[in-house]
C-alpha cells in the first residue's frame, strides 16, 4: 500500500518483513472509551450511530488519537446484512441484538434477497470512504463482516443464544434449507466485503464468532465451507496490490490446518490457542493474528507487559504476526491498560524482526 505512512499491518498479514509487530484490537472503537460513550449518548440508538457515516467515522478514529495502533477498523456491526435482508434489527439495552422477523421456515429462507451493498448498505460504504479520507494514509483501514454461519445463528435464533437450539435444529432437521440460507449469506458477505474494498478498505476480516460451538464435521460443512465460498468470491487485487484477508473462528483452534487451507491471508486466534503451536501447525501458509486474553487487561500494568512479552516470545522471530486480543475488549477496561499493551508490543517486538 504505497500511499500508507504506516503499512506494517498490511505487510505482516502478507508475511513481508517489518521492523516491529503491528498491533490493533478487536472492538478498539467502543464502550471502554469515555469519548465513545459521549457520542453514543447523543445518538438516538446504537443503529443510528452505525448508520450515520459522520458519527461512524468519528468513532472509528477516536482510538487512534489515544493509542499508537497500526490499523483502524470500521465502526459498524456484523448484523447489518441480515438487517438489509429485512429481518428488522434492533438492540435491547443489556440484552444485545434482536430481530423482529427471525427465520422460522423454508418460506422465510426463500424470501431472503441478496442485498445490494451500494443501495441497502450504502451508509457503510459512505462511512468507509469518509474514514479513508480522514485517515489521510496514517494507518490502513480494516473492513469486516460476520461469517455466513454466525449471521445465520442470529437470524434463526432471533438474537443472541447460549444453546443454539433453533439454528442447530434447522441444521439437523432441514440441512437443505440451512444450506440454501448459507449460500445466500455467502454471496451477500462477499458482495458486502467487495463493496467495502471498492470504497477504500485496505484489509478485510470475517468474524466467525459462533463457529466454535459446532462439531468438527458440522463446522466443516456449515461454517468453513461457506467461509471458503466467501473467499473465492472476494476481489482482492486492487491496482496490482493485494488486499489482505483475515478469518477468525472463536473456539476454532482445533481446526487450524483446515482453516489455513481456506485461502485467507491470516487466521485470527483466540486466547485458548497456543500461538507457538499454532505457528508450527500452519507453517508458512498464513499469518496469525492474536491472541492475548481480553481479561488480562484488568491486570496491573507490569503483568500486562509480561503477557505481551510471553506472546511475542512464543510466536518467535520473523514476520506474519499481528498482535491482538483473542476476542473483543470488554467495556469496563481501563484505557490506560490498553496503552500499556500497545506500547509494550512496540517496545518488545523489534528484537524479533532483526
Amino acid at each position: 500500500m504505497t500511499s500508507l505512512k504506516n503499512d506494517i499491518f498490511i505487510k505482516a498479514l502478507l508475511k513481508q518483513p517489518v521492523d516491529k509487530t503491528p498491533v490493533w484490537m478487536m472492538r478498539q472503537a467502543g464502550r471502554y472509551l469515555p469519548e465513545y460513550k459521549a457520542i453514543r449518548a447523543k445518538a438516538a440508538s446504537f443503529m443510528s450511530l452505525c448508520t450515520n457515516p459522520e458519527l461512524a467515522c468519528e468513532v472509528t478514529l477516536q482510538p487512534l488519537e489515544r493509542f499508537d495502533f497500526d490499523a483502524a477498523i470500521l465502526f459498524s456491526d456484523i448484523l447489518t446484512i441480515p438487517d438489509a435482508m429485512g429481518l428488522g434489527l434492533y438492540f435491547v439495552e443489556g440484552e444485545g441484538p434482536k430481530f423482529k422477523n427471525p427465520i422460522k421456515t423454508e418460506s422465510d429462507v426463500k424470501k431472503l434477497a441478496i442485498p445490494d451493498p451500494t443501495v441497502e448498505l450504502s451508509y457503510v460504504m459512505d462511512a468507509v470512504s469518509l474514514i479513508r479520507k480522514n485517515l489521510q494514509g496514517r494507518v490502513p483501514l480494516i473492513g469486516f463482516s460476520g461469517s455466513p454461519w454466525t449471521l445465520a445463528t442470529y437470524m434463526v435464533e432471533g438474537g443472541s443464544s447460549k444453546r443454539f437450539q433453533k439454528v442447530k435444529g434447522l441444521m439437523y432437521q432441514q440441512p437443505r434449507v440451512m444450506h440454501q440460507m448459507l449460500d445466500k449469506l455467502a454471496q451477500s458477505v462477499a458482495a458486502y466485503l467487495n463493496a467495502q474494498i471498492e470504497a477504500g478498505a485496505q484489509a478485510v476480516m470475517v468474524f466467525d464468532t459462533w463457529g466454535g460451538m459446532l462439531s468438527t464435521e458440522d463446522y466443516n460443512e456449515f461454517s468453513l465451507n461457506y467461509a471458503k465460498q466467501v473467499r473465492s468470491l472476494l476481489k482482492t487485487n486492487i491496482d496490482g496490490e493485494e488486499v489482505p484477508t483475515v478469518f477468525f473462528t472463536k473456539g476454532g483452534g482445533l481446526w487450524l490446518e483446515d482453516m489455513a487451507d481456506a485461502g485467507y491471508s491470516a487466521l485470527g486466534l483466540d486466547w485458548q490457542t497456543d500461538i507457538a503451536k499454532a505457528r508450527q501447525r500452519v507453517g508458512s501458509k498464513v499469518a496469525l493474528q492474536g491472541n492475548m486474553d481480553p481479561i488480562s487487561l484488568y491486570a496491573e500494568p507490569e503483568r500486562i507487559r509480561q503477557q505481551v512479552k510471553t506472546i511475542l516470545q512464543k510466536y518467535g522471530k520473523g514476520t506474519g504476526h499481528v498482535f491482538n486480543l483473542g476476542h473483543g475488549i470488554l467495556p469496563d477496561v481501563n484505557p490506560d491498560h490498553v496503552k500499556t499493551m500497545v506500547d509494550a508490543v512496540h517496545e518488545f517486538s523489534p528484537q524479533y524482526h532483526l
